[in-house]
């Protein structure tokens, strides 16, 4: 990715990808880190509270849960594989412990994705936050 110069107008100024995604990931405002990023549990909200950035055009879609779904994929199967190998416990103690687990970990793990995907279409400029419709 070519390196702006200095004059480069705003519009096209470069945006840090990584704490944009942080503060996403912790359901803040992608530009100022101080406004909220949802108006519901999973409902964006159309501006931030506090700077004013406009997050009515993202397009998060299915992306969010897909990315959930692999990591709690991950983490359960490799819990599920562990216990297996050292305990090796009966079928219903397996459902009763990995069933609530990953309904659990999804839950709590689909808003932070998601704000932290909206904050890597931001700080990419991706689907209108880059001034230019698609």
């Amino acid at each position: 990715m070519p390196v702006l110069p200095l004059d480069a107008p705003a519009q096209t100024a470069r945006r840090a990808i990584w704490p944009a995604m942080l503060r996403g990931a912790a359901c803040r405002c992608p530009n100022c880190g101080r406004g909220a990023l949802f108006a519901g549990f999973l409902k964006v909200a159309a501006r931030c509270s506090h700077c004013g950035e406009a997050f009515f055009h993202h397009r998060a879609d299915d992306f969010p849960p897909y990315v959930t779904m692999v990591i709690v994929g991950h983490v359960v199967v490799f819990a599920m594989l562990e216990l297996e190998m050292t305990l090796a416990p009966e079928p219903m103690v397996m459902m009763a412990i990995f069933v609530p687990m990953a309904l659990l970990l999804g839950v709590a793990l689909l808003r932070p994705v998601k704000g932290a995907i909206v904050s890597l279409q931001w700080a990419l400029r991706m689907h209108g936050f880059g001034g230019d419709e698609d």
